[in-house]
């Protein structure tokens, strides 16, 4: 059908979009492919999809975030899901709260759309361990992610256990459910040869597995090559319009399964930013290309709560993306992408039924062309100069801005051109308002983190222990203690630490001497001070990880904590030390209103000391304007809010020009109270919270 023109004004694009969007709520049965696209239920799709991951948010926060994804264009919603989350222990499992995964695809369905399932399990996602639970590490013999029949056991376990839990829910669309496609394993193609013909046979192993689960849906495989039929191999990329090899075999579709709205972002770093501009051209090239599925990773990035991010990353995940950490519409990508949404769906059935031809337009300018009949007919116009020019095409000149494409249903009007902002969809400004201010010493109490000695502990190693495998990731903190008793005078001496940790902490004698940090691209620093030698000098050494590793082969011979000690050029890597896993004020939860009321907290002082927990409470602002805290004058930690972590902090980590990395630190209304709200900081250095003020956000 020949759309008129005058359904191309922003408000005709949205309701010829919900109209299309309607007619995919339902599925009835039967989801294949061929080299064109999915096929459901017998019709040829071009879906676009993108990727909200549940734990990342709360259940309350989810129908908004669905219905501003469907409103933005979206028929799927894609996410992993986090084996870490769901079975913590072996055989004990989570799937309450923000992991319930299935009220997450219930709300899903509810609102009309589909959904793509990432099972993995391994599935990197910037999340601690790569979303593994740590308790594969300690099994015997195990090699993850190869050939090995432990590590096969364990992921078919639970990889049986989600598609029968999915099953169970009848949520599948071969049972009339949302999940219209699944991924086993995850961008393995990285990894594959450190493997050698192992990595191989490990992929025939999972894809064989996967199909033997009997989903009725198809299976993906993400940045895998050789994806073994009837898997379809899928692009990961900011560019798979120019950088995708395509299909492996002529019988599969061209799918992009992550399109980077932006990049996850470590401490240290700055953010990166990417255009609406950018990310619109490259979908409308990949699909002038016939590609037929695009996945927007992240569309809502949203939260990494607790200690859920991996080594280095930022609590915040993907706030760039069109839905910000918040979920709040972040112009212009939401509406610029809605807008592309709409054109291409105008004439979808001539983009899947039609014949393309490649017409050049110039140097670097070129149109793909689509024709099911003489009067059915679309068109991609495609400058990929750094200059804007004027193309003729079938005797009508067009002006392409420059790395831009026009989209022209009927080949002879544009509906959209990727370099154009409406300024409908201008950006708006981000602010956040002050409501609360704890800015005396009254609001505060405190409490100081004991320091244990040698003589404090009861796990004793005559080496420097591994901290994952002696932490098993139930936190972040690790003290290494020895006793010194060199018999010579006071005297100026070196300590020197090599540490594979992320953080390092050096007390002698109870009092702060020296503290270092690596960076995401290094493996291992170095920390030296100045230390007096004294008779009995008691060295405790905190070694803080900040996440684990989350990618790369082998992941489970990483290791983190502290590799050689030295003082005064004398090694006691080799000697007697004393280990405390974690810190007493998490083992009794003072974060918590029960744990809290164990310890004696004390009146806050002028003076601000290393390794204090601080503790307040405050009333929720009136609105429903997302909640933040801004916690720019303190320096490293975790916090939370009546008992519920809201990730880590670490202002004093600076991007290269000088500010931290991240600033707010969500806390989702559903996590508050009307009153009485109870915040608990663990503050590593000498941050100071008479600064920090609650806010509320609004674009403006």
């Amino acid at each position: 059908m020949l759309i008129p023109s005058w359904w191309w004004c922003s408000s005709s694009s949205s309701l010829l979009l919900l109209l299309t969007v309607a007619a995919f709520a339902t599925v009835h049965g039967t989801v294949t492919y061929d080299g064109r696209s999915l096929i459901i239920d017998g019709q040829h799709t071009i879906l676009f999809s993108g990727s909200i991951h549940y734990p990342r948010s709360t259940p309350e926060m989810w129908p908004n975030l669905i219905a501003k994804a469907k409103e933005g264009g979206l028929d799927v919603i894609q996410t992993y899901i986090f084996w870490n989350l769901h079975e913590p222990q072996q055989g004990q499992y989570n799937f309450n709260g923000r992991n319930d995964l299935v009220r997450f695809i219930k709300e899903i369905q509810a609102q009309g759309l589909y959904v793509t399932l990432r099972i993995g399990p391994y599935i990197e996602a910037e999340c601690t361990y790569g979303g593994l639970p740590l308790w594969l590490h300690d099994i015997p013999g195990i090699i993850f992610r190869t050939d090995n029949n432990q590590y096969k056991f364990h992921m078919e376990r639970f990889a049986t256990k989600i598609v029968n839990m999915m099953k169970s829910a009848n949520l599948f669309a071969s049972q009339g459910g949302p999940i219209i496609l699944s991924q086993i394993e995850n961008e393995y193609g990285n990894v594959e040869k450190a493997y050698h013909e192992q990595g191989s046979s490990y992929i025939r192993w999972a894809a064989q597995m996967a199909v033997g689960l009997q989903t009725g849906v198809p299976w993906v495989m993400c940045k895998q090559d050789d994806a073994p039929d009837p898997m379809i191999n899928a692009c990961n990329s900011m560019k798979c319009g120019t950088t995708f090899k395509g299909p492996n075999s002529p019988n599969k579709p061209s799918i992009w399964t992550e399109n980077w709205t932006s990049f996850y972002q470590a401490f240290g770093e700055k953010a990166y930013i990417r255009s609406a501009e950018d990310i619109a051209y490259h979908v409308a090239l990949f699909i002038a290309k016939k590609g037929s599925y695009v996945n927007y990773y992240m569309y809502h990035g949203g939260t990494n709560f607790d200690r859920l991010a991996s080594a280095y990353i930022t609590t915040a995940y993907y706030d760039e993306a069109p839905l910000d950490e918040y979920g709040l519409v972040r112009q212009p990508k939401w509406g610029h992408l809605k807008e592309l949404h709409a054109a291409v769906k105008s004439c979808s059935d001539t983009l899947l039924y039609g014949t393309q031809s490649i017409i050049a337009l110039g140097a670097e300018q070129q149109a793909y062309v689509f024709r099911r009949s003489s009067t059915e007919c679309a068109a991609f116009l495609e400058n990929s100069g750094q200059e804007q020019v004027i193309v003729q095409f079938q005797n009508i000149p067009y002006v392409l801005p420059r790395s831009s494409i026009s989209i022209l249903p009927d080949c002879k009007n544009v509906a959209f051109n990727s370099g154009m902002v409406s300024t409908e969809n201008k950006a708006r400004m981000r602010a956040m308002i002050p409501q609360i201010r704890f800015n005396t010493a009254e609001k505060w109490k405190v409490y100081a983190e004991a320091i244990p000695n040698f003589d404090d502990t009861t796990l004793r190693e005559n080496k420097l222990l591994d901290q994952i495998s002696t932490v098993k990731d139930t936190s972040d903190y690790l003290w290494y203690t020895f006793r010194f008793n060199d018999k010579s005078a006071i005297v100026q001496s070196s300590l020197s630490v090599l540490s594979q940790g992320h953080v390092l902490h050096a007390f002698v004698n109870g009092v702060l001497v020296g503290s270092g940090h690596g960076m995401r691209d290094s493996r291992s620093f170095i920390t030296e001070c100045n230390v007096n030698l004294t008779n009995g000098m008691n060295v405790s050494l905190l070694s803080a990880t900040v996440g684990l590793h989350s990618s790369g082969a082998y992941l489970e011979h990483r290791i983190a904590g502290l590799r050689s000690v030295k003082v005064q050029g004398r090694d006691f890597t080799n000697q007697a030390w004393g280990y405390q896993v974690g810190l007493q004020g998490e083992k009794l939860q003072i974060y918590t209103d029960i744990g809290s009321s164990k310890v004696q907290w004390g009146s806050f002082q002028s003076s601000v000391k290393p390794l204090t927990w601080y503790q307040t409470t405050f009333d929720a602002p009136a609105g429903n304007d997302p909640v933040v805290l801004n916690l720019g004058s303190m320096g490293k930690g975790q916090a939370w809010v009546n008992g519920q972590g809201i990730g880590r902090y670490w202002l004093s980590f600076h991007t290269p020009n000088g500010d931290p990395s991240q600033k707010w630190y969500h806390i989702p209304r559903s996590f508050l109270k009307s009153t009485g709200n109870l915040l608990v900081l663990f503050e590593e250095e000498t941050g100071n919270p008479l600064e920090i003020t609650l806010d509320t956000v609004i674009y403006q």
